[in-house]
């Protein structure tokens, strides 16, 4: 098999390709904020209302990290996701792939909102979050790929950083939507909230998808897999094929993302808990505040991408790497202040360092493989992070919170992240640079 990197070519008038182009950069960024926005309102339904709902009568912190372990299946089933998808989408292309983990996601995150709580069913209720939110993990596991590559390989070479930068515009996007969402209900049904108001936002989710569907459905196939398959070089298996030429590749995407991936579910999510429970602050104002966050979000995670196109995607990303972990002791110092100005700059402040790693990671980490099985070695190591990363990273925090009743140790955890992604982004090829296949790896393509 060879790594067919032919680069993007018109096929008719320029006016359609400029218009596709369009269009995948819309249906990759809207279905990417519709997976993450049911991802996200997991999150903070987890820190908020799942341990009242489905683990009652746990102490405090234990009902906390119950409810965490169950975030932390989804990201387990991420991985799964990502090879599931990831082959079809190398070997079959990267659009119909997106419509059906949209499909997957939406239905799981619905089916949240009319779940039963404890009360009504027992030990059923957490056993099925559990299933749905595997189901999330598949879904969410395979959407990235397909939408960082539909997006970036529409786009030039000079500005695929910036191209594939769009479909990360779903995290901000998600969070803006999912905790505005949370906070509306939050304010409009009080004390309901715990109860019934918190099913609304997981059943919107509905209407999103049929909104993403009607988006992503006008958009034709990107002209680099359109490329392979007209050069015959589509891969017979390339999820076997990339484990087995690229795999020091895949892990140390999976390891450059640690600073980015760990400490951004400490900002987002574990910070509610920390927040309300630790620090005694209003939930309104931590919400707001993360609304903040999201909204210059909007603009940053775009901007590093473009800039790192110009100053180059390492540097961009090494940027981001050192100021995270640099911030890792004066974010807490600033919770810990009480002081909603100061804890408004906290959370900003954090999420500005988390985008200066967003913004190039897409371009970063999928330049790193060749056309036909980029969706399957990106899109597993990307996710690869959910499991040594994001997942863990709310349990951890608050296995140390409990332990010791204080945030030092988290703060030394997000400097450790750091080093281990600072480490992995020295060791990453070059864009382009990949392995060259062996001779029996040729013989496994497939002519369509």
């Amino acid at each position: 098999m060879t790594s067919a990197d032919a680069g993007p070519t018109t096929t008719g008038p320029q006016t359609l390709h400029r218009t596709q182009r369009r269009r995948a950069v819309v249906a990759s960024t809207v279905g990417t904020t519709i997976e993450w926005y049911d991802l996200f309102l997991y999150g903070t339904a987890a820190a908020l209302v799942f341990p009242h709902v489905f683990f009652p009568g746990s102490e405090p912190y234990a009902g906390i990290i119950a409810s965490f372990g169950t975030q932390f299946v989804g990201f387990a089933a991420r991985p799964v996701g990502a090879a599931i998808f990831g082959h079809y989408g190398d070997r079959i292309g990267r659009k119909a792939t997106l419509v059906v983990t949209l499909l997957i996601m939406g239905i799981g995150t619905a089916l949240i909102g009319v779940l039963p709580g404890y009360v009504a069913i027992g030990v059923a209720a957490p056993i099925l979050l559990t299933v749905l939110r595997l189901l999330q993990g598949v879904a969410v596991g395979g959407e990235w790929g397909g939408s960082v590559l539909l997006a970036m390989e529409w786009g030039s070479q000079k500005r695929r950083g910036f191209m594939a930068s769009w479909p990360q515009l779903g995290v901000p996007l998600g969070l803006l939507l999912s905790t505005g969402m949370v906070q509306l209900l939050s304010s409009t049904t009080g004390e309901s909230f715990t109860t019934w108001g918190w099913r609304i936002p997981f059943l919107a989710s509905i209407v999103l998808v049929g909104i993403g569907l009607y988006v992503r459905l006008r958009v034709l196939e990107s002209p680099e897999f359109t490329a392979v398959r007209q050069k015959q070089a589509v891969a017979r298996r390339p999820l076997l094929e990339v484990i087995r030429t690229q795999w020091r590749d895949i892990l140390l995407a999976a390891f450059v993302r640690m600073s980015e991936q760990a400490p951004f579910y400490l900002f987002v999510t574990f910070v509610l808990t920390y927040g309300t429970s630790k620090l005694k602050l209003e939930r309104s104002g931590l919400l707001n505040a993360t609304l903040v966050a999201a909204a210059i979000g909007l603009v940053s995670v775009p901007l590093f991408g473009y800039l790192s196109d110009r100053i180059g995607r390492k540097l961009m990303y090494g940027i981001g790497v050192v100021a995270t972990g640099a911030f890792a002791f004066p974010y807490f110092g600033l919770l810990d202040s009480k002081i909603s100005g100061l804890v408004l700059l906290a959370i900003v402040v954090s999420l500005i360092f988390h985008d200066m790693q967003y913004g190039p990671q897409a371009a970063l980490i999928a330049e790193v493989f060749g056309t036909n099985v980029r969706y399957s070695g990106a899109g597993l190591g990307y996710q690869l992070a959910s499991v040594i990363a994001g997942g863990p990273a709310p349990l951890i925090a608050a296995a140390i919170l409990a332990s010791t009743g204080s945030s030092t140790g988290i703060s030394w955890y997000i400097v450790g992240c750091a080093v281990v992604s600072m480490i992995a982004l020295v060791l990453m090829p070059a864009a382009g640079a990949t392995r060259t296949p062996a001779p029996a790896a040729q013989a496994a393509t497939t002519k369509t």
